[in-house]
This record gives C-alpha cells, sequence and structure tokens, in this order.
C-alpha cells in the first residue's frame, strides 16, 4: 500500500488537534457560563478525546510532525489554564499551603481546620480554607512542592492560574526532554494525552513537577551530568517520596561526592521546616495507613489478610523484585548507564499500593513513551473511570469515594486485557527472532 503524503498526514493531524481543542474549550465555556461539568460530560468527553488522541498518533508515528504536534499540544494547555479544575478540589489546598507558607514561613504543623474560626484571614482564604478535603490533617505535600506553591501564591495569591502557569512550564520541558529520547509520533502520546491534559492543565495536580525533576534526574545522569542529576532526584523526592525508588538508578556508580551531594541537598530542602518543627511525614503515615481506593493487588490479599499484614507482605515482594530488577539491570549495562524500566517499577508499585489515583499515572507516562507498551496507555483511559465515585455520581448512595464493583472490573479488566496483549507480541517477537 502506498505511503500517504505528509501534507495529508498534517492535514489530518491538524483536524484531529482542532476537534480536540473545540472539546476543550466547550469544557472552560460549560463552566464560564455556571452549567456543570459533571461525571457523564467528563466521561464523554474523554470518550471522544481518546478517539481523537488514537487518531492523531496512528498517522504521526510514521510521520515527523513535530511543529505541528507541539503547538496543538501548546494550545490545549493554554486552555487549560482557564478552566476550573474538573471533579477535584484538591486545588484548594495547593491555595492555602502557598498563603500558609508566606505569611508564616511554613505550611506545616497546623491543620486547617484550626483555622475555621480564625479572624485574620482574608475573605478570599476564608473561603479556600472552607473547601479543603481533610481539613483535620496537615498538609501530605513535599517541600519541593511547597516552594512552588508560595512562589504561584506571589504570582496570584488565592488563584490557580499562577501554580497552572509553573505546571506548565515543566510539562513543556517534560515533553522537551521526551523529544530527545524518542520518536515525535510516541511524544503525541504525552503531549496529547487526555489524562495528562487534565490532571496537569485543567486541575494541576502537582505530581507533575515531580514526574518533571526525575525524568530530568535521569536524563542528566546519561548525559553524564552528575551534580545536575543528584539534585534534581533530591527535588523528586522531596516533591513525592516514592521518586526514591528509581534514585538508586541515578547514584549507583557514581563518586561518594555526588551521594554527599544528594544527601545534602535533600537535608537543605527540608531543613527549614524541620527547625520549624513541621514536615509531611506525619500526614503521608497518616495517608499509608488508614486510605483506601480504587486498590488492585492490595484489595484482593486485603480479601484474605489483615490491613497491616497485607502491605507488609505487599512491600516486601514488591522490594525483593526490585532489588532483583536493580541489580540485573547493573549486570547488564556494566559501566554505561541504561535508563531503567521506570513505566514498570511505578506500575507495579501503584497496582500493590492501597490508593490508585487517577493522577499517579503521571509517573508512568513519561516512561511510557521511551518504552512503548499497549498497557500503559489503556491504563490513562481505564484509570479515568476513577472518577465514577458516589460523590460524583447524581443520587447515589454509595460513600463518597466509594465505586460500584462492575466499574472496578472493567477498569482493571481493559488493563489486563492490555497486557495480555503485550505479552503475547514480545512473545510473537521473540519467536521470529530465534534462529
Amino acid at each position: 500500500m502506498s505511503e500517504i503524503p505528509r501534507n495529508y498526514v498534517i492535514l489530518f493531524i491538524n483536524l484531529c488537534g482542532a476537534f480536540t481543542a473545540l472539546v476543550y474549550l466547550t469544557a472552560v465555556i460549560m463552566q464560564d457560563t455556571s452549567a456543570t461539568v459533571g461525571l457523564y460530560e467528563f466521561l464523554s468527553a474523554e470518550l471522544v478525546l481518546v478517539i481523537l488522541w488514537l487518531a492523531a498518533f496512528s498517522v504521526a508515528r510514521n510521520c515527523s510532525a513535530i511543529r505541528t504536534v507541539l503547538l496543538w499540544a501548546l494550545i490545549f494547555r493554554v486552555i487549560g489554564l482557564w478552566g476550573l479544575p474538573i471533579l477535584e478540589d484538591d486545588w484548594y489546598r495547593y491555595l492555602w499551603d502557598g498563603y500558609r507558607f508566606i505569611s508564616d514561613g511554613t505550611p506545616y504543623g497546623v491543620a486547617p481546620s484550626a483555622f475555621f474560626v480564625s479572624d485574620g484571614l482574608p475573605d478570599r482564604f476564608v473561603e479556600i480554607v472552607g473547601q479543603i478535603n481533610n481539613p483535620d490533617l496537615p498538609t501530605i505535600y513535599g517541600p519541593t512542592l511547597q516552594y512552588l506553591f508560595a512562589f504561584a501564591y506571589l504570582i496570584s495569591p488565592g488563584e490557580l492560574w499562577g501554580l497552572k502557569l509553573i505546571m506548565l512550564c515543566a510539562d513543556i520541558a517534560v515533553i522537551a526532554v521526551l523529544l530527545r529520547l524518542a520518536p515525535v509520533g510516541y511524544v503525541l502520546l504525552y503531549a496529547w494525552s487526555p489524562l495528562v491534559i487534565k490532571e496537569i492543565a485543567f486541575t494541576a495536580h502537582p505530581d507533575g513537577i515531580g514526574v518533571c525533576l526525575l525524568l530530568a534526574a535521569l536524563f542528566f545522569r546519561s548525559r553524564q551530568f552528575y551534580t545536575a542529576a543528584v539534585i534534581a532526584g533530591a527535588l523528586a523526592v522531596a516533591a513525592k517520596v516514592f521518586a526514591v525508588l528509581i534514585v538508586p538508578w541515578v547514584l549507583w556508580r557514581l563518586p561518594v561526592r555526588y551521594w554527599l551531594i544528594f544527601f545534602v541537598s535533600l537535608g537543605v530542602i527540608y531543613l527549614p521546616f524541620i527547625v520549624q518543627g513541621g514536615n509531611d511525614f506525619f500526614s503521608l503515615f497518616v495517608f499509608a495507613q488508614y486510605w483506601q481506593f480504587n486498590a488492585a493487588a492490595y484489595a484482593l490479599f486485603n480479601l484474605f489478610l489483615a490491613d497491616n499484614f497485607a502491605k507488609l507482605v505487599l512491600a516486601g515482594l514488591f522490594l525483593a523484585w526490585l532489588a532483583w530488577y536493580f541489580f540485573k539491570s547493573q549486570n547488564q549495562s556494566h559501566d554505561t548507564f541504561v535508563m531503567p524500566r521506570v513505566d514498570g517499577i511505578f506500575a507495579l508499585f501503584l497496582f500493590i499500593a492501597p490508593v490508585i489515583n487517577a493522577w499517579y499515572w503521571l509517573w508512568v507516562l513519561p516512561f511510557a513513551v521511551i518504552f512503548p507498551s499497549f498497557w500503559a496507555w489503556t491504563a490513562s483511559v481505564a484509570l479515568m473511570l476513577s472518577y465514577y465515585v458516589g460523590l460524583h455520581i447524581p443520587g447515589s448512595e454509595l460513600g463518597a469515594y466509594e465505586m460500584p464493583i462492575a466499574v472496578r472490573v472493567v477498569e482493571f479488566s481493559l488493563i489486563g486485557i492490555a497486557l495480555v496483549f503485550d505479552l503475547y507480541k514480545r512473545r510473537k517477537f521473540v519467536e521470529s527472532a530465534s534462529p
């Protein structure tokens, strides 16, 4: 079959981009006119966006169309700057933490509920503190994110657009690095991903900052910019602690001075908060101990094992596998740095965790560009179903964060089928490559 002319490919990508932008603009207009973007509107829009996204990828992967792909990726994110978070309220905590950091010197140590009867709050922050979820817990967000929340407060006090602007810059940086590591067609998978646009451009989930720093650490490590690599790694860990799972690949085989730079950097990031008597560890412990949502392997183990024992068993199995994979990758690479399969590491970590929020998958997706797989991108679509909870279902009698069993079955079945498909493809490839 003859190859499609390049100008037709560009035209098709532009059409997909234009219709995608129209969907996002429609959401913004609905919000501006006080119409509700509820669960069913959200899921319907996501279905359309997924079809357009996959259609664009189907032609872009065989054509170098960097400018077209990047232009639309930027347009989607700029539209998201004007949109409000969809089916999310975590952003009130980001704004509150920025205010507390600037006004009190630290966001840690005092729960938002302590300010419910305060007389000294600006009117905007009286409104914000009343909307924070889990208000009896101090903030869970790490120091790297707190510095950014404070910076965003200085840009736009009490408004989300300042933080979104920072997030947009970080997200574009991720795309720029990916263009150095993968073909543009596969970069489109991330740049146009409905999950990425929703969770970063619209909702401003700060996981995008952490994964940007982690990707930068690995990129700098591969280019032998060791000081930049270890500092970026420390910032990533201080953004979200499970980034520490990848740190061994950043530090391994580096001279001792780089290990010292890493730990000193981590100490410098945390020290101003620890001196004032607060950090994110308490709320992280409470979250890890008591919270469960949309769990996969943990939910199955928890049917037969007590909560803490199930967590210990799964953590032990995961750490044993991680150690095996680490030393195996080092034996294979010898003295040459090889990018680890971060997609698989984080995916396995999340599937044994008690909580799988859709935005956690942001830690997987950049590495699923470098190591393309059907299962990782299928999961980015399936995890959108995690918003199908009692809080968002009109007239539901379910608990606020309770999902119908059928929805969870569909969600994880889609991911399982995609994983089986990838394993089948890999097996066929190995068989065809065998003499």
